[in-house]
């Protein structure tokens, strides 16, 4: 055995702590409001990383300082469509309608095929129409992709290869959905109490006459003329 004693084992290094958070400062908040104000769209936390220093504090963080500063005001900041946007406070919108004109529905054969896409999408008009039990007319699909609710989504790999139909971003923000998922029952959405949708492009017409024709009960003759 060796008279000499055993070095000391150096002392293990330090775990680096976890790195604190960079603080979110008022410019960073006005910088978020003024892009939220101008943007048309609800604006992703990734845009507005993009505007923020490498060393700065999260887009999320900022945001939900935001949310913070407006939260109980008229206008507040809310996450719809994978975004967040402003918008007017939920409890104010019945007592707007006084002095706000109302917004148009969208026709029942649009909400029932707006619904019908949402809930079973990807699909094609031929199974809207069956799941409808009535023919889905031209207009109606074009007032949908004027509006920017539904776009193309490929196409069915089946003779005749149709077209098929799914929602857009623009569908979850109109009714306020953060995704899909947040969709309400089946039966809601075409109900009396569904949301309402404010028409961008003009109403959409009625099915078409010919199908009114044939839905209509046949008018009574007129009783002929006395001699």
């Amino acid at each position: 055995m060796s008279g000499q004693p055993e070095a000391e084992a150096p002392d293990p290094a330090p775990e680096p702590g976890p790195q604190e958070a960079a603080p979110v400062t008022e410019d960073f908040v006005r910088l978020a409001e003024a892009l939220l104000f101008a943007s048309d769209r609800p604006v992703a936390p990734s845009r507005l990383g993009a505007l923020l220093p490498p060393e700065g504090p999260t887009a999320h963080a900022v945001l939900a300082a935001l949310a913070e500063r407006y939260h109980g005001r008229g206008v507040e900041v809310v996450e719809v469509a994978g975004g967040f946007a402003f918008r007017t406070a939920a409890d104010l919108a019945p007592r707007l309608t006084r002095v706000v004109e109302a917004p148009r529905r969208l026709p029942r054969a649009a909400m029932e095929a707006l619904s019908i896409i949402a809930y079973h999408q990807p699909c094609t008009r031929a199974e809207i129409e069956e799941i409808r039990g009535a023919t889905l007319a031209q207009s109606t699909l074009e007032t949908l992709l004027e509006m920017g609710l539904v776009q193309p989504r490929g196409r069915r790999e089946t003779p005749g290869r149709p077209t098929l139909w799914g929602t857009t971003p623009r569908f979850l923000e109109q009714f306020g959905l953060k995704a899909l998922s947040d969709l309400p029952r089946r039966e809601e959405l075409v109900s009396e109490g569904a949301p309402q949708l404010p028409l961008q492009a003009p109403p959409a017409a009625p099915e078409t006459a010919a199908q009114e024709a044939e839905a209509a009960p046949p008018a009574a003759e007129p009783p002929p003329a006395a001699a």
